[in-house]
C-alpha cells in the first residue's frame, strides 16, 4: 500500500510539473499591448536585445521553479510520512532523552537536516541560475554560510514553537489552534522588533550612509512623512547580488530606513529619493500594521483549517501515514505539509493585498517628490538590474507578484505625468 500510495505521489507530482513546464515555456509570450508598445514602459525602449533575451529567459525559469518547488515540498514531507522516517525520528529521540524539550530538540534537528539535503539540490540550482545570469554575485562559501544561517535560527524557533504546539495539542485537543494563534501575536511582534537589530546584520553589515548630502535628502523626506529615524543606513548587499532596493523596517524605536549600496551605486540622487518616498508611504499609511493584521487572521484561518483536516487525514489515513494520533511530534511534516498547501494558495489574496499597498505607495511617492522622470527611469533600473519580467501572464502575477508588474507601475507614471 505504501508503494502504491508513493508512486501515485511521484506520477501526479511528475505529470504537474510537465504540465507546468508547457504552460511557462510553451504558452504564448503576453507580449506588450499595442498601445504601450515604443512608450516609456515597453521594456524594448530601455533594455538591449541581449538583456530582453535574457529577461525572458530568466523569468520563465524562476516561474517554473516556483510553481514547481512547492509541490516538490509537499511530495518531501509526503515521502518521510509513508517511509515511515517520522516516526522513527520520533522513536529515536524518545530512546536518547527524558525530557520532553530535548526530545523534540531532537526529532526537530534530524527533520530539519534531511529537509535541508533533500531541499539542497533545488536550492543550489537556483542558486548557480541567477549566479549564471548575472544577478548573484555571492560567492559559494558566503552562500553556503547564509544557509547554514538560516538552518541554525530556524531550527531554534522550531524547537520553541513545536514544542508549545505539541504542548498545547495534548493540553487542549479541541482548542489548541485558538491557543496556539493567539502566541503567534506577541511573538511576531516581537520578531520584526528585533529583525533590525539582531537577526538582518547577522546576514550583512549595515553602516550609517557615507553620503551625507543624501542623508540629509531622505531625513527630510522622512520628517515629512512622521517617521522618527536620525540615521539611514546602507548594507553591502554588493558582496551578493546586483539588484536594487532600499525598505524601511521595523517598528517603534528600532525602525531603520535602509539602502543597498547596490541602489547608492547605480541610481541618482533623485531616483533614491522617489525609492525612499515609495517605502515611507508603506510606512505611512501603516502598511505593515496592516500586514500584521492580515498576517494573523490568515493564520488563524490556517490553523483552525489544520485543526480540522489534521485529525480526519489521521483517522483515514493514520496507518500509511504512519501516523497513530495527532498529539504524537511524528505528526508534525503532515502539519507542514497542510500548511505549505495553504500558503501556496493563499498567495492569490495575500499578493492582492500587497499589490494594493504597492500602488498606494507609488501614489504617495508621486506627491511626496514630484518628480515622474525620476520614478520611471526608477522602475527601468529595477528592471534591468533583476532582469523582470514586466508584463507576466494572468497566473504568475497572481501566485508570484507582491508587486504589480513594471508595465502596470510605469504606465500609471506615465499617464499620471502627462495629465500634469
Amino acid at each position: 500500500m505504501t508503494k502504491k500510495w508513493g508512486l501515485m505521489a511521484v506520477v501526479a507530482f511528475g505529470l504537474y510539473a510537465v504540465a507546468m513546464y508547457f504552460y511557462i515555456f510553451h504558452s504564448p509570450n503576453s507580449g506588450i499591448p499595442d498601445a504601450l508598445q515604443g512608450s516609456a514602459a515597453d521594456p524594448s525602449t530601455f533594455l538591449t536585445t541581449q538583456e530582453l533575451l535574457l529577461s525572458e529567459e530568466l523569468s520563465k525559469i524562476r516561474n517554473f521553479l516556483f510553481f514547481v518547488a512547492g509541490p516538490l515540498e509537499w511530495l518531501l514531507y509526503f515521502a518521510i510520512l509513508i517511509t515511515g522516517m517520522s516516526r522513527v525520528f520520533e522513536k529515536w529521540s524518545s530512546v536518547q532523552f527524558k525530557w520532553s524539550l530535548f526530545r523534540t530538540g531532537m526529532y526537530v534537528f534530524l527533520l530539519s537536516l534531511v529537509l535541508f539535503i533533500l531541499r539542497f539540490p533545488l536550492d543550489f540550482y537556483q542558486y548557480t541560475v541567477s549566479k549564471s545570469y548575472g544577478i548573484s554575485t555571492q560567492l559559494f562559501s558566503s552562500w553556503m554560510r547564509d544557509n547554514v544561517i538560516d538552518f541554525w535560527l530556524d531550527f531554534g524557533m522550531s524547537v520553541i514553537t513545536v514544542s508549545v504546539l505539541y504542548w498545547l495539542i495534548k493540553k487542549s485537543p479541541k482548542r489548541w489552534w485558538f491557543y496556539t494563534w493567539a502566541l503567534t501575536v506577541p511573538f511576531s511582534i516581537f520578531l520584526m522588533f528585533i529583525q533590525p537589530v539582531v537577526i538582518d546584520p547577522i546576514y550583512n553589515d549595515f553602516y550609517p550612509l557615507k553620503d551625507k548630502e543624501l542623508e540629509t535628502k531622505i531625513l527630510s523626506l522622512a520628517e515629512q512623512a512622521d517617521i522618527p529615524s536620525d540615521h539611514v543606513y546602507e548594507v553591502n548587499m554588493s558582496e551578493k547580488t546586483n539588484a536594487l532596493n532600499a525598505y524601511v523596517t521595523g517598528i517603534g524605536e528600532n525602525s531603520r530606513i535602509v539602502l543597498w549600496d547596490t541602489t547608492l551605486d547605480r541610481l541618482t540622487h533623485d531616483e533614491i529619493l522617489f525609492i525612499m518616498a515609495h517605502e515611507m508611504g508603506h510606512y505611512l499609511l501603516k502598511d505593515i500594521y496592516i500586514n500584521i493584521a492580515v498576517y494573523l487572521f490568515m493564520t488563524l484561518i490556517g490553523l483552525w483549517l489544520i485543526a480540522k483536516i489534521m485529525p480526519r487525514m489521521i483517522n483515514r489515513y493514520g496507518s500509511i501515514l504512519k501516523v497513530k494520533k495527532l498529539s504524537n511530534i511524528s505528526s508534525l511534516p503532515l502539519f507542514l505539509l497542510i500548511s505549505s498547501f495553504l500558503l501556496f494558495f493563499s498567495n492569490p489574496l495575500s499578493n492582492a493585498v500587497s499589490r494594493y499597498q504597492e500602488v498606494r505607495a507609488d501614489e504617495y511617492a508621486m506627491e511626496l517628490v514630484e518628480n515622474p522622470e525620476a520614478a520611471i527611469s526608477t522602475f527601468q533600473q529595477l528592471t534591468k538590474a533583476g532582469l523582470g519580467e514586466v508584463n507576466p501572464s494572468t497566473l504568475v502575477k497572481w501566485f508570484r507578484y507582491s508587486h504589480p508588474p513594471m508595465l502596470e507601475r510605469i504606465n500609471k507614471v506615465a499617464e499620471q505625468a502627462d495629465k500634469e
